[in-house]
């Protein structure tokens, strides 16, 4: 046996031993001397005003993060590994900048702006040192959703006299779909803004591990449907609303014939050149001290064979076009549009957020330090509206490029900052190059690089064995994303989850306790074999909080485990009440009209029999317990749902003279039960008891020795 098993041995055979009273809830607020005082709304208010110089300080660096840590940067520690992770990081997003913005149905230089602005201003607002800011795919395709829905083709098509049919006005739709990007992005980082600075930095919690996975899943779906018209070199017409996903793959299914064939033969060849190259790249991920820049390789290489062999000439395969050099002036948003876009703004700020944040969460425990929610929303809200006056997208952080980031040395926000400086000079000067790059290549990139979140798919066996209700919402939220689309998937995901939480507060376990022998401890009798029923009292305990969704379940359940139907003893006991009036009132009766001797004493036999059967009626059935015992340490608070509940019970199966006393009230349940009513001249915190273990002896000493008031216990050694 080790040291430490002998060290834990050692600890199970340490025993305790307590004498105190029994103690109730009136009798610890005594001795604890609680306070009663309590802080009023206007000097919250006011407190919160208050201004002083330390306070202003501590709201300056935590509005402006990088003063604190910027001043304090170590050169010697940090410098190399930011720059190498610098450089590795912009170089990734130059690819994905380009494809993502595809997938946002801009122009691809709007993809190389938006990796570029909101990353200079996440390196001044932004608290987590590891993160990478730019472009994602999930936020791409929910703008490409919202801008093929108010800026379609068919609003743009202009008829050609040379070969009468109509085309497409490709200059006026990106202008309008760059403005509507604008617009939505805007807003989204507005949002941002308002939750951050009310505080509302916790809306992340809704978004559990399970939703957020299955709907990144479900998302992912939406961004491979999106791309296949890239891959296949086709032109499916694009559905909006719900289900448009099944719509689409119906209509690639049926153009398939149409397929360009040198369109598809580039993109198999990328996707296979980018997946062997990035298996080679993690198998020798040890041995190299960066990674392999694979889809900027994979660009350069591209582009440069398209340009020698004229693909888009010869073969009709797409090309990105077009890139202008240089940054653009920053312009207003469309205000006109802001109306038409609030619910995908605000969904997007919410994705947007709940994504970084979760991100950041982890780096900040494996590193040790700490990431401020309400800053982080600050920090995403000015990147996103900040970027919207610059015609950028809406952000968030990358998976892929946090990683990157992470494992090339990247120690602090510095790393961003040069990643940005890298886009930026291949935005002003070398950003032309790349107007012969087949678009079919950045649809590879984005098949290759969701490769991750296909792997995601083994959470459902892994939920299966783990938590049921947990895998029902990642697979609920992974369908209604792919029928309802990302945003309203998202608010039908998060109702959903939010139900599921409602159904386990209504259907919790209800338990009757038992005794562990020679201690104070108590379990449920049904998963214990040595735990034993305290002879003439009952403790019931449900596993959920009680409110109104579950109070009168709470009640059927105390009856069923009890085996007391409270309705019918009350029911009986009424109807003998009934009849004991009827009988005094025949034999008042008979006791008036009366006036022979003899004839009085008929009436006072039969009183005193009548009288004497009712008595014998009325002693409480020995099969019944003594004292119900509510175990409420689940319960964190009540409403007056709930304390009603607890009244009625304490009140009826107190008529039936059962004492009904509560145990394990926190303090807030306590003040429920005050405000709700609960107490009055007979009802008094004497049957509030701490522990279940001091209610048990309340209610024994009540039985045996009911005139003393101070009852003394105590709780035997144990050996383990």
């Amino acid at each position: 046996m080790s040291l430490l098993d002998l060290a834990m041995e050692e600890r199970r055979r340490t025993g305790y031993s307590v004498h105190r009273e029994i103690l109730d809830e009136g009798a610890v607020d005594e001795m604890a001397e609680k306070s009663d005082s309590k802080t009023s709304l206007s000097e919250k208010v006011r407190k919160s005003m208050r201004c002083s110089g330390p306070r202003l300080k501590s709201c300056l660096l935590g509005s402006f993060p990088v003063v604190s840590w910027l001043p304090r940067y170590s050169i010697r520690e940090n410098a190399l590994g930011d720059l190498i992770s610098g450089i590795s990081v912009g170089i990734m997003q130059l690819p994905q900048g380009m494809a993502y913005a595809l997938l946002a149905s801009v122009p691809p230089v709007f993809g190389l702006y938006s990796s570029f602005y909101p990353v200079l201003i996440y390196f001044i607002f932004g608290t987590s040192k590891h993160i990478s800011i730019g472009t994602y795919a999930v936020m791409s395709v929910m703008i490409g959703g919202v801008i093929e829905r108010l800026a379609p083709d068919s609003d743009f098509m202009d008829w050609n006299n040379v070969t009468n049919s109509s085309m497409v006005n490709i200059a006026l739709r990106d202008a309008e779909r760059v403005r509507v990007a604008a617009a939505v992005t805007f807003m989204s980082g507005i949002f941002q803004i308002l939750l951050g600075l009310v505080q509302f930095g916790f809306v992340v919690t809704y978004l559990s591990e399970p939703l957020v996975r299955g709907y990144t899943t479900g998302a992912a779906i939406h961004v491979i449907v999106s791309q296949l018209k890239y891959t296949f070199g086709i032109n499916p017409k694009r559905f909006n609303g719900p289900l448009s996903l099944i719509y689409t793959v119906l209509e690639i299914c049926s153009i398939i014939p149409q397929t360009n064939i040198g369109t598809l033969v580039v993109s198999i060849v990328a996707i296979i050149s980018l997946i062997l190259a990035k298996e080679l790249n993690a198998y020798f991920s040890k041995k190299l001290p960066v990674p392999i820049p694979v889809e900027l390789l994979g660009v350069v290489v591209a582009t440069l064979i398209s340009w020698q062999v004229n693909l888009q000439d010869k073969y009709g395969v797409d090309v990105v076009g077009l890139i202008p050099s240089g940054l653009q002036p920053p312009v207003l948003p469309t205000a006109s549009l802001f109306g038409q876009v609030i619910g995908d703004a605000f969904a997007l700020a919410v994705v947007g957020y709940g994504i970084a944040i979760s991100l950041g969460r982890i780096f900040a425990l494996k590193y040790g330090y700490k990431v401020d929610s309400n800053q982080e929303l600050v920090a995403l809200g000015l990147c996103n509206s900040i970027g919207g006056i610059f015609q950028c997208f809406a952000v968030s952080c990358s998976m892929s490029r946090t990683m990157v980031q992470e494992s090339t040395g990247g120690k602090t926000q510095v790393a961003g900052a040069l990643s940005a400086i890298i886009i930026l000079f291949i935005t002003l000067w070398i950003g032309t190059l790349f107007e012969d790059l087949p678009k079919a290549v950045l649809a590879a990139i984005i098949f290759v690089n969701l490769h991750g979140m296909m792997k995601q798919f083994m959470d459902i066996p892994a939920l299966w064995r783990s938590n049921k209700v947990d895998m029902l919402i990642w697979v609920v939220t992974f369908i209604l994303t792919l029928l309802l689309n990302p945003d309203l998937g998202l608010a039908a995901a998060i109702g959903f989850s939010m139900l599921t939480v409602i159904f386990r507060t209504q259907l919790p376990t209800y338990s009757i306790l038992g005794q562990v022998p020679d201690t104070d401890i108590y379990r449920p009798l049904e998963g214990y074999n040595q735990v034993k029923r305290v002879p003439g009292i009952l403790i019931f305990r449900s596993s959920a909080t009680l409110y109104f969704a579950n109070a009168e379940m709470y009640q059927d359940a105390l009856g069923e485990k009890s085996g007391i139907d409270i309705t019918k003893i009350l029911s009986a006991k009424k109807k003998l009440e009934a009849k004991r009036k009827r009988h005094e009132k025949k034999n008042a009766k008979k006791a008036a009209k009366s006036n022979a001797v003899d004839m009085e004493e008929v009436p006072e036999r039969e009183n005193q029999q009548d009288i004497a059967i009712i008595e014998v009626e009325d002693e409480p059935d020995p099969s019944l317990p003594r004292a119900i015992v509510l175990d409420l340490s689940p319960v964190n608070f009540l409403d007056t749902v709930g304390v009603k509940a607890l009244r009625s019970i304490q009140k009826d199966y107190g008529e039936i003279g059962i004492e009904v006393v509560l145990a394990g009230c926190q303090t807030g349940v306590v003040d429920n039960l005050q405000t709700g009513g609960f107490f009055n001249d007979k009802v008094t915190k004497s049957c509030l008891f701490s522990t279940v273990h001091d209610a048990v002896l309340h209610c024994q000493s009540a039985r045996t020795q009911s005139q003393d008031d101070a009852m003394h216990y105590e709780i035997p050694a144990t050996h383990l």
